[in-house]
């Protein structure tokens, strides 16, 4: 169900454009999410500025490379817990990243929004697409049980992608 907040989904989540209110919640989030390079060497202050620049990069878009990006919000209860961003190409829907904040980790809320986005990529009849860390067992395993296939790998990354059924053409 649409709504004027977002898209009402299971589980009492909600995904809605994302606005500038939105900055501290998203850059906690990201800051949450790169807990792998606070293990890296060096200064904290070197790691920490490598940290927001990522944050700079991704939060004034992706440049020419993804010119229709779009950016979401996931809420549960009307509380931010994760984020999406979605490309819409001509002959995909390429999720270009999506992030739960810890305590809403493996509870199924990435499998509901996936589930949504496969149902818009069906309504329109392009396949869903991502790159996904190869390292990232967890997520590979619900893209693979969501009926997504590994097209081609480029370490660290494989690029995965679902096909919806071919439309049934009645003559």
């Amino acid at each position: 169900m649409n709504t004027m907040n977002g898209m009402n989904l299971g589980q009492g989540l909600n995904i809605r454009p994302s606005n500038p209110t939105d900055k501290p919640f998203l850059e906690q989030l990201h800051n949450s999410a790169r807990e792998d390079l606070r293990y890296m060497e060096g200064e904290l202050d070197y790691v920490e500025s490598i940290i927001q620049m990522q944050f700079r990069a991704q939060t004034e878009g992706y440049g020419s490379q993804f010119p229709n990006a779009m950016y979401f919000v996931v809420e549960k209860q009307q509380q931010p817990i994760g984020k999406v961003t979605i490309d819409f190409g001509p002959n995909e829907i390429r999720i270009m990243d999506i992030a739960f904040i810890p305590p809403a980790r493996g509870k199924g809320f990435g499998e509901e929004v996936m589930r949504c986005l496969q149902n818009a990529a069906a309504q329109v009849g392009v396949p869903l697409t991502l790159s996904v860390l190869s390292t990232n067992i967890l997520a590979k395993r619900l893209y693979l049980r969501l009926g997504f296939a590994v097209q081609n790998i480029t370490p660290p990354y494989e690029f995965m992608a679902w096909v919806p059924e071919a439309r049934k053409i009645i003559v």
